[in-house]
């Protein structure tokens, strides 16, 4: 099945959902089996696809069958940018997306797509599950325009830059043309670290390295090696510069339909998948680097951070004022 039938399906299934509720109003829903799809952009076995498909096993099993999970990984509906279309249509229920495209919507979560706003990994989770997370989740859940319901967190590890030769300080990146996620402050950050910021779907990254459209990117070590970049890329330097969570939306159409029970087992198995996620990120991250060591891939690790820290002043010049308050309160997580 191609992902435009696939799509067709899903849209038919909203169109059913309708009909079905004008008969018998939603209370038939409760008793009607309901398959909701999930897409990522990772493939199988990918810690955020995994922590679904297995809270997709326990919804299942919650349920007697009524409700359960399909995934479909791999970019097989598109990129985020099409998974949250869809999902904020109905077309698909659940979508695992960056913190970055929800960020032009929601303007408050920006305030995670700035760089250097965690001390490091660890800082980061204290924030997520603590009170500033369950608040930025809220917003996603109530603001009208987003139609998504956010339901849980999940660790994305630290962004770095890889290309094809190594980068230490700013002066190394001059030139170079990076891919950056969608939203303006990525592009800022990368042209304020010294390179040229190259705003691009994440499904067109691998041709763009290798035809030069691009010179590198920036990620983890896991999306670095899973996507098979470290085979045009093989400079690997740990500028630290962004670490964003990443989340997992319900489609708001959808989700005003369940039923107050089942909206408060999927939000149950979602916090859980939120741990669980933590659990299977620190085992990849450990295999990625064995992987990555066994392929040849040169690790930089002497990178000089204070001077990335000093060069992206301009983007907190820029930004920083709109979420200070939100600032100080993470800075103050212990």
């Amino acid at each position: 099945m191609n992902r435009r039938e696939v799509i067709k399906l899903g849209v038919a299934s909203i169109a059913a959902t309708g009909s079905l509720a004008s008969f018998g109003g939603f209370s038939a829903l409760a008793q009607t089996k309901m398959v909701l799809k999930a897409s990522d952009v990772h493939p199988l076995g990918y810690p955020t696809v995994e922590a679904v498909v297995r809270m997709g096993k326990k919804l299942e099993e919650a349920t007697n069958g009524r409700l359960s999970i399909q995934m479909f990984p791999a970019m097989q509906l598109g990129g985020e940018k099409e998974m949250i279309e869809q999902a904020q249509v109905g077309a698909l229920e659940l979508a695992r997306i960056s913190v970055g495209p929800v960020g032009t919507v929601v303007k408050e979560l920006n305030v995670f797509n700035m760089p250097f706003i965690f001390r490091d990994e660890n800082h980061m989770r204290k924030v997520i599950d603590g009170e500033i997370g369950k608040e930025l989740l809220e917003k996603i859940s109530t603001a009208p325009e987003t139609r998504l319901i956010g339901l849980c967190w999940m660790d994305a590890g630290t962004r770095n830059v890889y290309t094809k030769k190594p980068i230490r300080k700013p002066e190394d990146l001059t030139g170079l043309k990076i891919r950056m996620m969608g939203n303006p402050i990525f592009v800022d950050t990368m042209n304020a670290m010294g390179g040229n910021g190259i705003s691009m779907g994440f499904s067109e990254l691998y041709s763009a390295m290798q035809t030069g459209v691009v010179d590198g990117a920036e990620n983890n070590t896991p999306t670095y090696v899973t996507h098979n970049h470290h085979q045009i890329a093989k400079y690997f330097s740990f500028t630290e510069h962004l670490i964003i969570p990443e989340i997992l939306v319900f489609s708001r159409v959808v989700w005003e339909k369940l039923s107050p029970e089942d909206q408060a087992l999927i939000k149950k198995l979602a916090a859980e998948a939120q741990q669980e996620q933590r659990q299977l990120w620190d085992a990849m991250v450990k295999e990625s680097m064995e992987k990555l060591q066994a392929a040849g891939v040169t690790f930089v690790t002497d990178v000089d951070k204070e001077a990335f820290r000093a060069a992206i002043k301009p983007v907190y010049d820029k930004y920083g004022a709109e979420y200070a308050e939100m600032i100080q309160r993470i800075q103050a997580v212990q």
